[in-house]
């Protein structure tokens, strides 16, 4: 790092040749359209400088040139990140005081260094930042939340007989893929009913390498039956191909051409072919009714509008390819309240077309403040022309009020469940005699069957309900618990899960949450705890008891409260127990909202558990003796079951016989015999 002393005392340097995490280079995934970073740099802090004053000592060594610049703490958190054409006027205002709300002027107080990078052009600062704000997710940034990737449809093109998938991800395979659909349930409806019209295989390239005669789906009429060549190859391409012009916009020409194809089997008397043609005109219509409004207008777009009211936004997004309406989602990010409507929506759209395709029409509710500069950006990131328009009239604008119209309902209902779920926090912490309202819950179950495969479930619930991102599950590994002791189990649990969160994030500082003159915003500014306030556990005193030794050997008995939650007399929902430190146990009135919201987060993590533990004991039910050897992968694998028949039949062949394999060697051979034969292995 080559660093130049200022008089001033601190130190203007040049990180250009650094390797820095936090700014992604070029030539990563992540910074796609961002290449042309010229230098990254920051001013020291080493005379104590903080908010306004320090902001001010940069401003002196700022360019006027575009770029990203980034505030942290003192404790090195981002706090924000921002893009700028001139990133010495606009680092100025924040020197100067120029903020637009309370939020912000916080943040100025609490910024303790800045640095920044510089790029050739305002869209590439534009793309940068995005990228940033996803990666880091500052405090104070607007926060695109819940950003899934999107499922498509794969049409695989490296196969004679190319299959239809579901496929979300890198595309690594090469195929055609359509899409987004808005969720994995429109996609699995869609190609069900692509099964039906156009008869492709869904089948797994092994499974059908491996066929000897037609699968069930060939005798319900689901698939052409390619793997046995009961329909020719160039016959098959012409439904794949039919499929492709389908999903790519060109259904009435299909459907069309179907049609012909029917009335000629009609003429020819041929009722039994007609009929096959009929089913597949009728599924293809059942797509495209399933599919809610297809504006005729609209051949690919994806429509925005923004609902923004009582400090919540709610951004509603359909998806238009081929001239069909492929799905819709609600996203709900987090923002200043104080921001508007268009600053928010400006924020949110760089972000989500950060890593997902760009369709060459998108079309607004309002107007945003960056329109052309967004435009421009997003045109050289697809590498095609990108139109964004606000619709005033015609079949766009009443698109956009249909999708608007959604929004204010998605709205409606957050807003709702939101407000229950913080009244049912309330009274939760009143009811056990908390200190401060809980933002984060923990509830803990375990699921066996007389011991085996034994499971632990966390599920967590917050101000806003369950986030299933923060799940987790433990797979009991312990040789010293007896099977089914279900005491033992928590044991492990608790201590995995609390030993790993003292390592990874410390102790928790409760000053903020037991300051009861603490405003909603600064409620707001503080991040999803990693740290749990209350932990919930399915059982009764003696899990208790074990869950407590736990706490009181890790030294966190006073920082986590711990709660049991007992079955009722016969089982019954709503006769539970609880058991509290510094109470006697009790029980809730039953119809007590707390106790129905108690019970739905139980019922939750016992769903948790329950399936955590089916998926493991169905991979122990169809785990084959071959994954247990070294070396041996899936190619290897399914040559010999190819070959062999079965894992029985390779477990009793001689050396001589595995070497037959195509892709065993002498030595691999006598390596999977000696796994078999292991008493007459020397």
């Amino acid at each position: 790092m080559n660093g130049t002393k200022l008089p001033d005392g601190g130190v203007l340097y040049d990180e250009s040749d650094d390797d820095d995490d936090d700014i992604l280079p070029p030539e990563s995934d992540g910074a796609r359209g961002v290449a042309g970073i010229e230098w990254n740099h920051g001013l020291r802090n080493e005379n104590g400088l903080k908010g306004a004053d320090l902001i001010a000592e940069f401003v002196k060594h700022l360019p006027n040139a575009p770029g990203v610049y980034r505030m942290f703490n003192e404790a090195g958190d981002v706090l924000y990140v921002g893009k700028a054409r001139s990133l010495k006027k606009r680092v100025s205002n924040y020197a100067q005081g120029r903020v637009h709300s309370n939020r912000l002027s916080k943040m100025v107080r609490e910024t303790a260094q800045m640095e920044f990078v510089t790029t050739r052009t305002e869209t590439e600062a534009l793309l940068l930042e995005a990228n940033l704000i996803k990666r880091l997710r500052p405090r104070f940034n607007v926060l695109l939340r819940d950003d899934k990737s999107f499922p498509y449809i794969m049409v695989t093109g490296d196969h004679r007989a190319p299959a239809i998938y579901k496929h979300r991800g890198a595309r690594a395979r090469k195929g055609d893929y359509f899409g987004p659909f808005a969720s994995a349930g429109a996609v699995g409806r869609t190609i069900n009913s692509l099964q039906r019209a156009f008869l492709l295989r869904t089948c797994t390239d092994s499974v059908f390498e491996a066929r000897t005669r037609p699968c069930l789906l060939y005798q319900i009429k689901r698939c052409s039956g390619p793997c046995t060549h009961e329909i020719s190859d160039a016959d098959y391409a012409g439904l794949v191909k039919e499929a492709k012009d389908f999903l790519s916009g060109r259904s009435q020409n299909v459907k069309e051409a179907i049609a012909r194809q029917m009335a000629e089997a009609s003429e020819d008397l041929d009722f039994e072919r007609a009929a096959v043609y009929r089913d597949r005109l009728s599924a293809l219509s059942h797509v495209q009714s399933h599919q809610g409004i297809n504006p005729a207008g609209v051949e690919e777009a994806d429509v925005f509008a923004i609902h923004h009211e009582g400090g919540l936004t709610c951004i509603q997004v359909f998806f238009f390819r081929a001239g069909q309406n492929w799905g819709n989602q609600a996203y709900f990010p987090k923002a200043d309240p104080q921001l508007t409507g268009s600053e928010v929506l400006n924020a949110f759209l760089a972000q989500f077309y950060d890593d997902k395709p760009v369709p060459r029409q998108i079309l607004l509710s309002e107007t945003v403040e960056e329109q052309e500069l967004l435009t421009q950006a997003l045109s050289e990131k697809a590498g095609h022309k990108v139109a964004i328009q606000v619709p005033q009239r015609g079949e766009k604008r009443d698109l956009v009020d249909h999708v608007l119209a959604n929004a204010r309902e998605a709205h409606g209902r957050k807003l709702a469940e939101t407000a229950s779920q913080e009244r049912l926090l309330k009274g939760f912490a009143e009811t056990f005699g908390l200190a401060y309202v809980p933002r984060r819950i923990e509830i803990y179950d375990n699921s066996h069957i007389m011991g085996t495969n034994a499971v632990g479930g966390m599920v967590v619930a917050g101000p806003e309900g369950f986030v299933k991102g923060q799940y987790r599950k433990f797979n009991i590994k312990s040789t010293d618990i007896t099977p089914g002791d279900d005491f033992g189990m928590m044991r492990e649990v608790m201590t995995r899960r609390f030993s790993r969160l003292l390592k990874e994030e410390g102790l928790p500082d409760r000053s903020a949450q037991a300051n009861p003159e603490a405003s909603p915003e600064d409620a707001a500014d503080q991040a999803f705890p990693a740290w749990p306030d209350v932990i919930l556990i399915d059982g009764g005193q003696g899990q208790m008891t074990a869950v407590k030794a736990i706490l009181d050997e890790l030294g966190i008995r006073d920082v986590v409260t711990a709660i049991g939650v007992a079955k009722g007399v016969d089982r019954d929902a709503g006769r539970e127990r609880f058991f509290a430190d510094g109470r006697s146990d009790f029980s809730l009135p039953p119809r007590d909202p707390v106790l129905y919201f108690i019970q739905r987060m139980r019922d939750e993590a016992h769903r948790f558990a329950i399936g955590s533990h089916r998926a493991r004991r169905k991979k122990e039910m169809v785990k084959n003796p071959l994954d247990e050897i070294s070396g041996i992968g899936p190619s290897r694998k399914r040559a010999l079951l190819q070959h062999f028949g079965t894992a029985k039949a390779v477990s009793r062949a001689g050396i001589n016989d595995l070497m037959a394999v195509e892709g065993i060697s002498e030595a691999v051979a006598k390596q999977i015999y000696n796994h078999f034969h292991e008493s007459r292995a020397n």
